[in-house]
């Protein structure tokens, strides 16, 4: 039984391959602002169109508990997206203000 196969039979799905490396959604917010909950439904909706929820691997930062994260990034307004890959930051849209937005600033990512 060759590895594939074995790890289908095991799992019940074939492997990833080697090279993919799913990057990571950093969503930064505050859970006071209106504007982060909307944004956070907004990009729900997106990753969840055809699939989608499975491309990045996301993480929501609380940016009032995360000051030195925020600092580090240089987020200055919430809500924030930042795509990351290989520990650099690839992209950042700032203040979503909506779905069709939010999926031209994922589009090359997305499927």
């Amino acid at each position: 039984m060759s590895v594939d196969a074995e790890q289908i039979a095991s799992t019940g799905r074939p492997p990833l391959p080697a090279q993919t490396v799913r990057p990571k959604l950093l969503f930064f917010y505050t859970p006071t602002s209106g504007a982060s909950r909307r944004a956070e439904g907004f990009l729900a909706q997106v990753l969840q169109r055809r699939g989608n929820h499975n491309t990045f691997l996301l993480s929501r930062i609380d940016a009032s508990k995360r000051p030195d994260l925020t600092e580090r990034l240089r987020i200055d307004t919430v809500p924030t997206l930042l795509v990351v890959t290989e520990r650099r930051v690839q992209a950042r849209l700032a203040r979503p203000r909506g779905c069709t937005e939010i999926t031209a600033f994922l589009s090359p990512w997305l499927r």
